[in-house]
């Protein structure tokens, strides 16, 4: 199956089973679902949880609870400009300068009381949270189709604040959890745990060889040819590396 039509399937999935959740439709976003709070309490039960200082999260309704959990436990928390727009593309929120965890982990509160910083401000990163429209027991993962969250890793990797030991987590619904089988890319960024309200994978221990196919390792960095002179000039970021 392609990735788009696989999207479209747990879309309507959620939607026709009444599982999505505001922001509404589900469709072209990741979608927000039903006991995204349990799946994030779930997520804070497990040793990659625990033992995080600093976590790298994605800005999207699903994982809200996720980010104000972080900051709730003392974890600093990195969230991407948005599309990396900014040479200092990712915003800092320190739990000791914040008073308003509520307000700071929204997506337009993040860039009012979060602070700016480069990737070579940042200190190593923990955990990587993603968010996912459809992921597979076996730790593949099929984003919104935009790119930008396997970008930021790639990003990351370049300084070496993440690696192939990173574990790299998502929430959600257990209709989000697929077995059919797609062709994944060589920029994927693959799951370490696989979080739903009812259960933690952890896909390490998942046969690597069933379907979905064999999950890849973590991309080592900016694949290139993926990007046009456009894209890089769009995300200065991009250009600093490649100088």
């Amino acid at each position: 199956m392609d990735k788009q039509s696989l999207r479209e399937r747990v879309w309507d999935a959620l939607e026709d089973e009444g599982m999505a959740r505001f922001p509404f439709p589900p469709h072209g976003r990741i979608p927000n679902f039903a006991g995204a709070d349990a799946a994030a309490d779930r997520l804070t039960d497990t040793d990659a949880w625990r033992t995080a200082g600093t976590v790298k999260a994605n800005p999207d309704a699903p994982q809200l609870p996720v980010r104000r959990a972080a900051l709730r436990a003392g974890k600093t928390v990195y969230m991407a400009v948005p599309r990396l727009r900014d040479e200092r593309c990712f915003l800092e929120l320190d739990p000791d300068a914040l008073t308003d965890y509520d307000a700071a982990t929204t997506v337009s509160g993040s860039a009012e009381h979060g602070r700016q910083v480069a990737p070579d401000a940042m200190p190593a990163v923990d955990l990587v949270v993603s968010g996912s429209v459809a992921v597979s027991e076996a730790g593949a993962r099929i984003g919104k189709g935009e790119g930008f969250s396997d970008l930021e890793w790639a990003v990351l990797r370049e300084p070496g604040l993440v690696d192939d030991a990173t574990p790299v987590a998502t929430t959600v619904h257990e209709l989000q959890v697929r077995d059919e089988s797609w062709e994944a890319d060589a920029h994927d960024v693959p799951l370490d745990l696989v979080v739903t309200p009812e259960r933690t994978v952890e896909t390490g221990e998942q046969p690597r060889g069933s379907a979905p196919a064999s999950v890849a390792g973590k991309p080592a960095g900016i694949d290139w040819s993926l990007l046009s002179e456009a894209d890089v000039a769009e995300m200065p970021v991009l250009e600093r590396f490649r100088d």
